[in-house]
């Protein structure tokens, strides 16, 4: 493989748990085989999922003023988008904060579910190149920052209280963020190549013993 820093290029060598590939030229890693990583994103990409659940539909932020009170959730601010004259808004805002993270979410967990036993499920090569497509357009971290925005105007006119659906959204950014950089790249392929290798010789193996 060729060092992303400097272009040199290197062997790439099997290396023990907890270990990290440095390259001989600029010193810069090449990649790494984190402890527990396949157990940490499984658990971070559950979790994930869950904080995104809540964030759907907990109470999101409560708005106080001239005695009126409003309850909103993260999925109801969708629905009164579209509802509102912003289609475009509503769809953008339910693909990119809801709907594209659910999927590398659970395209993560799809892979490390069978890769914890060495197994090989089918379709978990397209599966990963979805997965890693995803990280661009995941934008939960943008709609956080435009939340944060929004709530600084809004507490000038209104008693604001953050719900739990907010929390829930810091979590699953939080969760995202570990659950993708909990595992590196390469490894992730090395550990697929390795649970398709094995799945092909014991498919040999059973052909074999059913023509003895």
């Amino acid at each position: 493989m060729a060092c992303h820093f400097c272009d040199s290029l290197h062997d790439v060598e099997l290396i023990e748990e907890g270990q990290t590939a440095y390259c001989n030229t600029c010193g810069s890693t090449l990649y790494a085989n984190q402890p527990q990583s396949l157990e940490r994103a499984f658990a971070f990409g559950l979790t994930g999922v869950l904080f995104l659940i809540g964030m759907l539909f907990l109470p999101f932020i409560t708005m106080e003023a001239e005695g009126n009170n409003i309850t909103i959730s993260a999925g109801e601010t969708v629905i009164r988008l579209w509802l509102t004259g912003g289609p475009i808004i509503a769809l953008a805002v339910a693909i990119f904060i809801f709907i594209l993270p659910f999927f590398q979410l659970a395209s993560l967990i799809y892979l490390c579910l069978p890769l914890l036993s060495g197994r090989a499920f089918p379709g978990m090569v397209p599966v990963t190149k979805l997965m890693q497509g995803l990280q661009s357009w995941v934008m939960v971290e943008v709609f956080f920052l435009g939340t944060l925005v929004s709530l600084l105007k809004l507490v000038k006119l209104a008693d604001i209280t953050l719900g739990l659906g907010f929390w829930s959204m810091v979590g699953l950014m939080l969760s995202l963020a570990a659950a993708v950089g909990g595992i590196d790249k390469l490894e992730l392929w090395d550990r697929i190549e390795v649970a398709y290798r094995r799945k092909k010789t014991s498919d040999v193996s059973v052909e074999g013993g059913v023509e003895c």
